[in-house]
């Protein structure tokens, strides 16, 4: 008795259950790895030789915008005043008439803990403090305003809940930064804030 050993021959159909199956599983990975990419680009980050400190190191004689400079997370951002959407590109100048670097008072910065973008590099973007919560205190934060660099050292790091508005509150006789964000379970959930004291120049 012969036995037939020929494979039965696939339909169309067939093929294209495949294809579709290999496109979820392809866009399935494709979205998570854009999700967690802040997160894996933050495994990488080498705090004493990474893209913010080059930069810093670069521009130390040609500040020609206002930037804002985390090394310890990496974050590298340009800030403005404005609206939200400022926040797409960088990060918010909030409440300039409560202080800035070269006056005192409190100069307040705000910027996206985490936005999803349609590719890897978008999200990473729209997402600079993303990891804010690995700063600590002692840690430096520095700020390029109206052409001069100015240096902060982190002194308290706090949770809020979002309808904590002083945190923006001027700050007669002091010279201090204000960072915050969301925190990673969203807007409704509070505020992780960080605040710095300016260190003089020279020291």
């Amino acid at each position: 008795m012969r036995i037939n050993h020929t494979r039965p021959r696939r339909s169309a159909l067939d093929y294209l259950l495949y294809g579709l199956a290999f496109l979820l599983l392809a866009g399935g990975g494709y979205l998570l790895y854009t999700l967690l990419s802040p997160w894996t680009a933050s495994l990488t980050t080498n705090p004493t030789n990474n893209a913010t400190t080059q930069k810093l190191a670069a521009t130390k004689e040609q500040i020609t915008e206002d930037r804002l400079y985390i090394p310890k997370i990496n974050v590298n951002v340009p800030y403005a005043k404005g609206d939200a959407k400022v926040l797409e590109n960088g990060a918010w100048w909030r409440s300039p008439t409560s202080g800035n670097p070269a006056e005192g008072g409190n100069f307040v910065v705000a910027a996206h803990r985490f936005v999803m973008g349609t590719t890897p590099q978008q999200t990473q973007r729209k997402s600079p403090f993303y990891t804010i919560d690995r700063v600590k205190e002692g840690d430096t934060i520095i700020a390029d305003y109206s052409g001069k660099r100015y240096t902060y050292r982190v002194t308290t790091i706090h949770r809020v809940a979002p309808s904590a508005v002083e945190i923006e509150a001027p700050q007669p006789g002091k010279n201090i930064m204000t960072l915050y964000s969301c925190t990673l379970a969203g807007s409704a959930d509070g505020r992780d804030v960080i605040v710095a004291e300016q260190v003089p120049s020279g020291t």
